[in-house]
């Protein structure tokens, strides 16, 4: 692709996307405001639905009181607590509760003892007040809950209030109207334990309302039901006890569709000239970029050719950030000739210590730093190590003896055990081969690894007795492998061992001479070589420390 063409679309893109964030921000504002106004309202009118009900409560009481003061309701009630079988009474109580529930137009009215239990009772059915035979439908109602009852199928709303004669307790009377969810203005749902007991959404079933309804968690939810997306709001209280939940809906598509609409309107008007705008400003702006540059990359071009970096002598454009460009890249230019020159000096200093290091080793040595390097990458691929690490492991491994070099030769090349005296002048090459490397560009990545892998996990190593992951993780793996390969190779004074063996004593020291999570690596690497299986091992994440 041109570079004229990515510059039009550098600029063009942007502006596209920055269009459509807005627009998906600003109609996400809207929707935000458009469900807050629902919930709002949602919420006020359950507010109104419950000043309403506290009203009527209050007005019932009041009624009770002027109804509680009939004396020949309180001489039926007072016959029946001395004989509670007397039908005459119990008659006489009915039809005062009837006379008085067609005064107050209330649909159940209940004569209760001291004691909470039902003298006797009115009940509408078909229009009519007729006398409660036997118990209550819902056994939950007694004389002393105010609440909302569910009688014969029917939401109905109790009050109470306590009828006293001469200063004694007669009972209390209940009166009870149904509850009719017609009074409320929005969608709305009455529901008992979960169960649907009145609805004002006839075009939707009970049993799939119950079913949405029971995936709602809070008292505020939203549900998708018929291809509408309603939000619902649930309220619950002292009159709406006895398990009872009364729903408001509102349809948020109904709400938001003209928003929407208008929306998207606008927003296509809009993005239609922005685009047109932008994209003549992006055509202009990427032909003045485009020719400049365009110039700028045919020398580099030619660089590619002759493998020399050219050096802009003269500004191809008047632009000032073309000719920053040139001055910038001229002075990169130099930094990398004098890079190169340096990499080359520090290459010839690296090939003649080296040089100088296998001068002074001997058949044993030659072979173990590669052996050890070759194990040590190998463990920290497993490890997980990123490359970059993996490749410090695999040149300090090679490097990790280089401090030998001073190393007497009567020392180094000793046939017999090493007394402690000659131990001591041993133990002083990791220090050596650090000053060595120190001296060596581009060698300081390394130069952890070539000191430390002799330091034990226990902090009992040399040459600082350092503990656990205070030493790199390069110098551990290194200190395995140096170890494994030390032990099953010939020495001047022993044979190697076998592998069996050297695993055992390896296991044995995991935890104080070496690092028990790489050294059950090591295990799994060698034992995999020797059978020819796939390693399989897991690594705490603690070894990358």
């Amino acid at each position: 692709m041109r570079f004229r063409t990515r510059a039009l679309l550098v600029t063009f893109l942007p502006f596209a996307a920055l269009l459509a964030i807005s627009f998906w921000m600003m109609s996400g504002l809207v929707q935000s405001s458009v469900k807050d106004g629902l919930r709002a309202t949602l919420r006020a009118g359950q507010v109104v639905q419950a000043r309403d009900r506290a009203e009527n409560t209050s007005r019932n009481k009041r009624l009770l009181h002027v109804a509680g003061d009939n004396s020949a309701l309180k001489a039926g009630m007072q016959l029946l607590l001395t004989d509670p079988g007397s039908e005459v009474a119990r008659a006489t109580v009915a039809d005062q509760l009837a006379e008085l529930g067609g005064h107050m137009e209330s649909d159940l009215l209940l004569a209760w003892s001291r004691d909470g239990l039902l003298l006797s009772g009115v009940f509408r059915h078909n229009s009519r007040l007729e006398p409660v035979a036997g118990k209550i439908a819902d056994e939950s109602l007694n004389a002393f809950s105010d609440g909302l009852y569910l009688i014969d199928g029917r939401p109905i709303l109790v009050s109470s209030v306590p009828v006293d004669q001469a200063g004694e307790s007669l009972g209390f009377l209940c009166i009870g109207e149904e509850f009719d969810l017609a009074q409320f203005g929005s969608p709305t749902l009455l529901t008992r334990y979960g169960t649907v007991v009145r609805s004002t959404i006839p075009s939707i079933g009970n049993r799939e309302m119950e079913r949405v309804l029971s995936t709602c968690r809070w008292a505020e939810c939203e549900f998708n039901l018929g291809g509408v997306t309603y939000l619902s709001l649930s309220m619950t209280g002292e009159s709406l006890r006895n398990g009872f939940q009364l729903w408001s809906l509102q349809s948020e598509d109904a709400a938001l569709n003209p928003i929407r609409s208008v929306l998207r309107d606008v927003f296509v008007s809009v993005s239609l000239i922005a685009a047109a705008v932008a994209l003549l400003i992006g055509l202009v702006a990427s032909r003045s970029m485009g020719r400049p540059i365009a110039n700028v990359v045919s020398k580099l071009q030619q660089a590619a050719n002759t493998g020399i970096l050219p050096e802009f002598h003269s500004t191809p454009s008047g632009i000032r950030e073309i000719q920053d460009l040139m001055d910038n890249f001229n002075r990169a230019a130099m930094s990398i000739r004098e890079a190169r020159d340096d990499l080359q000096f520090a290459y010839v200093e690296c090939v003649g210590s080296l040089a100088s290091a296998l001068d002074a080793r001997d058949a044993y040595t030659a072979g173990h730093s590669r052996r050890v390097s070759d194990l040590s990458t190998e463990i920290a691929r497993h490890v997980g190590l990123p490359t970059e690490q993996i490749e410090k492991v695999r040149i300090g491994a090679l490097l990790h003896d280089i401090g030998k070099i001073g190393i007497p030769d009567l020392v180094l090349q000793k046939p017999g055990r090493l007394n402690d005296d000659e131990f001591a002048i041993v133990k002083t090459h990791p220090g050596i081969g650090r000053r060595i490397l120190a001296g060596v560009h581009g060698f300081a990545p390394y130069l952890g690894a070539v000191e430390l892998h002799h330091e034990n996990w226990d902090g009992t190593g040399y040459p600082h007795g350092q503990i656990g992951l205070e030493t790199p993780v390069e110098a551990r793996i290194i200190h395995l492998a140096d170890a494994y390969d030390a032990m099953t190779t010939n020495r001047p004074y022993r044979a190697g061992m076998a592998h069996s063996q050297a695993i055992r004593i390896i296991s044995l020291h995991a935890g104080t001479q070496f690092d028990p999570e790489i050294a059950a690596v090591l295990v799994a690497v060698t034992s995999a070589r020797n059978t020819g299986t796939t390693v399989e091992v897991e690594v705490c994440t603690a070894v990358h420390a």
